[in-house]
């Protein structure tokens, strides 16, 4: 039998948000993140979760339902019928080009500044709460030549990103690890079903992360942020980069989680919490703080 979820209660998210601001446990962010992120001057939702990905990327209207099911698989349906170019094409406008409102959580985020963050977002919204502060950012790659790696690493500093070797990288920095990708400093993204298939196969032969990050995110553990783990895509990634944690590896904020993530998280040893991002937010002071303010204004 499933583990029912937990109502969350103030000592736990106490805790879990001492653990975030000691650096000991990691926020990893999905597509529930950006809920309130609209484009400027339409008013518009930006399309972040799987559903309006594939609706946006389809001129506005749903498409069969074998193929709404999520987006990689429509992405591929698109990349076979149209190239692999216009699917990269529809991520930099939607996230490179298009100019969009601040997410809440980033500006918390932007309040403390972790030491590792995971966003499998395709934005860039975690970056711009990093400008001005030197980072390491880390990409997914995928089908790709003349390399047996699948990740990109950056540097940023003085205004701007250099790509570096692992070896390079300045383990003292905040690292910042999309493995999705990002249209800056230059689009890369991985969206359709070959891209996942070839980056989880070698996110599994651990091809996909550098080896500084494999050092420090031993005995870490992870707090889920509006990430759905009911496709296994989703699933597929997140059990690998968050290998070598600590027990328990961490928690799982779902308000209505169905019986298969239930069962997935309880096999993980993730533990669900009946909370969402605005009660994270609220905890930490945030919601009726700062953005209250934000918002009267």
């Amino acid at each position: 039998m499933s583990t029912p979820t937990k109502e969350i209660s103030m000592s736990t998210i106490d805790d879990i948000l001492t653990g975030l601001y000691e650096n000991r446990i990691v926020p990893y962010l999905g597509p529930g993140v950006l809920a309130d992120v609209t484009q400027i001057g339409t008013g518009v939702p930006m399309p972040a979760d799987s559903d309006s990905l594939i609706i946006a990327m389809n001129d506005g209207r749903p498409m069969a339902p074998k193929l709404m099911y999520e987006f990689p698989r429509a992405a591929m349906n698109v990349e076979l019928k149209r190239g692999r170019s216009f699917v990269e094409r529809f991520l930099e406008k939607t996230y490179g080009q298009t100019r969009w409102t601040r997410a809440a959580l980033h500006d918390w985020l932007a309040s403390w500044k972790p030491r590792y963050v995971i966003d499998v977002n395709r934005d860039s919204q975690l970056q711009e709460t990093y400008a001005g502060q030197p980072h390491t950012l880390i990409r997914g790659l995928a089908r790709v030549a003349g390399t047996n790696y699948r990740f990109t690493v950056h540097q940023y500093g003085e205004g701007q990103y250099r790509e570096i070797t692992q070896e390079e990288a300045d383990p003292s920095l905040p690292i910042l690890f999309k493995p999705m990708g990002s249209p800056l400093p230059s689009p890369k993204f991985i969206a359709s079903d070959a891209d996942y298939v070839d980056y989880i196969t070698e996110l599994m032969g651990g091809f996909a992360i550098p080896s500084f990050l494999k050092e420090y995110r031993k005995a870490k553990q992870y707090l889920l942020i509006g990430l759905p783990l009911n496709r296994d895509s989703e699933r597929m990634v997140m059990s690998d980069i968050i290998q070598s944690a600590a027990e328990p590896k961490g928690w799982v904020l779902n308000k209505s989680p169905t019986n298969k993530e239930k069962k997935y998280c309880e096999k993980m040893g993730l533990e669900i919490l009946d909370s969402g991002v605005e009660d994270l937010l609220a905890a930490a002071g945030w919601l009726a703080g700062e953005l209250g303010e934000k918002t009267a204004a």
